[in-house]
């Protein structure tokens, strides 16, 4: 059986020109690629961050009714360690927001995240409170995001599929490669207490 890793090399007879894959162009040839990303399309550890009243419609989603089971993905899972995907359903205030980035990065790679409900999209019905991050995206990346407030259980469905389509079509290097680092944020989570004040 030969496996071709790259087209012919017009500068040098009989050779080929290896494709740009780095260290992992004679590793994984694309049958191989194809596997790889069809097992873990198909078996996502779900990690539930349920935070508000979204959290009861991701949890429909599990139920017999809808049964996102049928589609590959694994719910609760232990703990963010044994987790690949991680579902923000509900809004994200000031506070919470260390603990989601935390648990983010206690998440082994490839990691994925879907931003569930408008108030984990851009803050919701809340977006002008003092206390509440305005989308779970300015603290971790997002990968499939599901409006509504709150979404149905299928628009959840929709969205893993989505999301099973993106990792379809990912390449292994780019997978593997340094993670992205999380956005920066463009204003403080909590604020300092003022220093010296009197408490009157």
């Amino acid at each position: 059986m030969v496996v071709n890793l790259g087209t012919p090399d017009p500068s040098r007879p009989g050779a080929l020109e290896v494709r740009k894959l780095g260290p992992l162009a004679r590793m994984a040839p694309d049958p191989i690629k194809v596997v790889l990303n069809w097992g873990r399309r198909y078996s996502l550890w779900c990690f539930n961050f349920g935070l508000a009243c979204c959290a009861i419609e991701f949890i429909a989603a599990s139920m017999a009714k809808h049964d996102f089971i049928r589609l590959g993905v694994i719910p609760f899972a232990p703990g963010p360690r044994q987790a690949d995907l991680m579902i923000v359903s509900g809004t994200v205030t000031d506070k919470m927001a260390p603990a989601v980035k935390r648990l983010y990065e206690q998440m082994p790679e490839p990691k994925y995240v879907i931003s569930f409900g408008a108030c984990s999209n851009s803050g919701g019905p809340y977006w002008d409170s003092y206390s509440v991050t305005k989308g779970v995206d300015q603290i971790i990346p997002v990968d499939v995001y599901v409006p509504g407030c709150p979404p149905r259980p299928e628009a959840l469905l929709q969205g893993i599929l989505k999301l099973q389509e993106k990792i379809a079509r990912e390449s292994l290097p780019a997978q593997y490669a340094a993670p992205a680092p999380a956005a920066v944020l463009s204003r403080p989570l909590v604020q300092a207490p003022a220093e010296g004040g009197d408490a009157s």
